[in-house]
C-alpha cells in the first residue's frame, strides 16, 4: 500500500532535498517524494499513450518525431502551469474514427479535428461557460463518467492482457499464449508485482480504538515499516523497463534498424475539404467527451486527490485549446488532459508537477535522438504489460466514485455509467444522468407553492396539524 500524501511530504526534505527546497526551481515542479516515485508516476499513463500513438503512425502515417516533441513540450508546460501529475492524452474519439473510417482519415483531417475541438474548449473556458458547468453540473452525473471511464479503461486493459492485440485494426485476436516474452504469464507476474509493491492505492491507516492501541502498537510498526518500505520501490517504471527489456529480446534486429536524428517537422496544409471532413466525422463525438472527461472529470479528481491544489475548469479547458492550436498545424497527434491519466500517474507515484516534466524530458530526448525509428522499439512492446499498466490507471479512476453514500447518487452514478458503457457514447450517459437526476429532485420537491397539485383534504390536513401544535 502506498504511502499517504502526508507521509511523502514528511519524509520529502530526507528523500529529495536538492528538489525539494532548492529556491529556484518553480514551485510547481518541487517534488512532494521521492524522485523515483515521481518517474514511477510519469509512466502510469503510457498504457493508453502508447498503443494509440503506434496505431496511428501504423494506418495513418502519424510522424513519431512531431507528436514526441510535441506532446513532451505539453507535458512540461502543464507540469509547470499546473503543479500536478497532469496528463497529455491523445483525443480518444478522434483517433477511434481515424483508424476505423475507411479510407482511413489523413493527417490534414486529422489535425483539423483536433483544431475544431481546440477551438471549442478555448471558447468555453475563455467566456467562463466551462466554470459554470463544472460548478453546477450534480456531482453524481460527473461520477458516473467517471466510473464508466475507468471501467472502459479496465475493459480495455483486460482485453490486452487476455488476446493478442492488432493494433493497426484496434481488433483483438486469439488468446494471448501462456509462454512467451508477451505471455500471459508475464502480464500477471507484473500484475503480481504492483499489487505487492503498491496495494490498493493510497489510502490513510485507520486509528484503533484507544484501548486497543497499546496492544497493537508493535505489529502495526512492523507493518507500517515494511509497507514504507515496499512503497519507496518505483514499481511502474521497473515494469516499463522491463517491458523495453523485452523489445529486444523479442527482436534484436531492433538495434540495427535505429536511426539517430529526428525527422523534419514542418506545417500541415489542411484545405477546406479536410476541415469538413475532419469536423464532422471525427471532431462532433470528440467535444463531448473532451469537455466531460478531459476537464469536469479531471478537475473534479484532481480535487479529490490533491484538495489544496484542485485544478480550475477555465485553466484544463484553455490548456488543452492552447496545446492543440499550436501542435496541430504541424501534424501532431490532438491532445488533451484525461482524467484516467491523471488517476494512472497519481496511482503510481505522480504528486507533483515534476513527474510529468521528467516524462516530457525524456519524450523530447527519444524524438531529438532516435526518430521516427523509435516507433520500431513501440511496436514490439508487450502489450500485455501496456494492459496491466492501463489496468490499475483505470481501476483508480473508477474508485473515485466510492464516496456516492446515498442511495439515489449511486443509482443516478450508476444508470449513468451503465447508458455510457452499453451506448459507447460518454455524452449519452451524461444527458441520460441529468435528466434522471433532475426527475428525482422533482419526485422530493414540495408541491404546496403549487395550487392545482394541492388537494383540499392536504390543505385541512395540514391546517388542522397546525392547530394541533398550536
Amino acid at each position: 500500500m502506498a504511502r499517504s500524501i502526508s507521509d511523502d511530504q514528511t519524509e520529502m526534505s530526507t528523500t529529495t532535498p536538492l528538489l525539494s527546497h532548492n529556491r529556484w526551481l518553480p514551485s510547481t515542479v518541487k517534488l512532494k517524494t521521492s524522485i523515483a516515485s515521481e518517474i514511477s508516476g510519469a509512466v502510469g499513463d503510457l498504457g493508453t499513450y502508447i498503443p494509440i500513438v503506434l496505431a496511428l503512425s501504423l494506418v495513418n502515417n502519424l510522424d513519431l518525431t512531431t507528436t514526441l516533441v510535441f506532446t513532451a513540450l505539453y507535458n512540461i508546460a502543464t507540469g509547470l502551469l499546473f503543479g500536478l501529475p497532469m496528463p497529455v492524452q491523445p483525443m480518444k474519439s478522434i483517433a477511434a474514427v481515424a483508424i476505423s473510417e475507411t479510407p482511413p482519415l489523413t493527417i490534414p483531417q486529422i489535425s483539423a479535428a483536433g483544431l475544431s475541438v481546440a477551438a471549442v474548449l478555448l471558447l468555453l473556458g475563455s467566456t467562463g461557460l466551462m466554470s459554470f458547468l463544472y460548478r453546477y453540473l450534480p456531482l453524481p452525473v460527473v461520477r458516473g463518467v467517471q466510473l464508466s471511464q475507468g471501467l472502459s479503461f479496465a475493459f480495455s486493459a483486460i482485453k490486452y492482457i487476455r488476446f493478442d492485440q492488432d493494433l493497426a485494426t484496434s481488433k483483438s485476436g486469439p488468446p494471448r499464449p501462456w509462454l512467451g516474452l508477451d505471455g500471459l504469464i508475464v502480464a500477471l507476474a507484473a500484475v503480481l508485482f504492483l499489487v505487492i509493491t503498491t496495494g490498493a492505492g493510497d489510502e490513510p491507516e485507520p486509528q484503533p480504538p484507544q484501548e486497543q492501541r497499546e496492544e497493537v502498537a508493535d505489529r502495526r510498526e512492523r507493518v507500517r515499516r515494511r509497507l514504507r518500505i515496499l512503497s519507496t520501490i518505483p514499481a511502474a517504471l521497473i515494469v516499463f523497463l522491463f517491458g523495453l527489456l523485452l523489445c529486444f529480446l523479442r527482436d534484436p534486429s531492433i538495434i540495427g534498424d535505429l536511426k539517430f536524428g529526428p525527422s523534419r517537422i514542418s506545417v500541415v496544409k489542411i484545405s477546406w475539404e479536410d476541415l469538413k471532413i475532419g469536423f464532422f466525422r471525427a471532431a462532433i463525438p470528440q467535444i463531448p467527451l473532451s469537455v466531460l472527461n478531459s476537464v469536469i472529470a479531471v478537475c473534479k479528481l484532481s480535487g479529490d486527490l490533491f484538495p489544496e491544489r484542485e485544478a480550475s475548469a477555465m485553466h484544463v479547458s484553455v490548456s488543452v485549446g492552447i496545446m492543440n492550436f499550436v501542435g496541430c498545424w504541424f501534424g501532431a497527434m490532438p491532445c488533451c488532459h484525461g482524467a484516467g491519466g491523471l488517476a494512472g500517474q497519481y496511482r503510481f507515484g505522480g504528486r507533483s508537477g515534476a513527474s510529468v516534466v521528467f516524462l516530457g524530458v525524456a519524450k523530447l530526448v527519444l524524438a531529438l535522438v532516435f526518430g521516427n525509428s523509435f516507433g520500431r522499439i513501440l511496436g514490439e512492446f508487450p502489450i500485455g504489460i501496456l494492459g496491466v499498466l492501463l489496468l490499475f490507471a483505470g481501476i483508480e479512476l473508477a474508485m473515485a466514485s466510492k464516496d456516492m453514500n446515498t442511495k439515489q447518487d449511486s443509482f443516478v452514478m450508476f444508470v449513468c455509467a451503465a447508458v455510457s458503457l452499453t451506448g459507447s457514447s460518454a455524452a449519452l450517459g451524461f444527458f441520460v444522468g441529468i435528466v434522471l437526476y433532475f426527475l428525482l429532485k422533482f419526485r422530493e420537491l414540495d408541491c404546496g407553492g403549487f395550487g392545482f397539485f394541492t388537494s383540499k383534504k392536504a390543505k385541512s390536513c395540514d391546517d388542522e396539524e397546525t392547530s394541533l401544535v398550536a
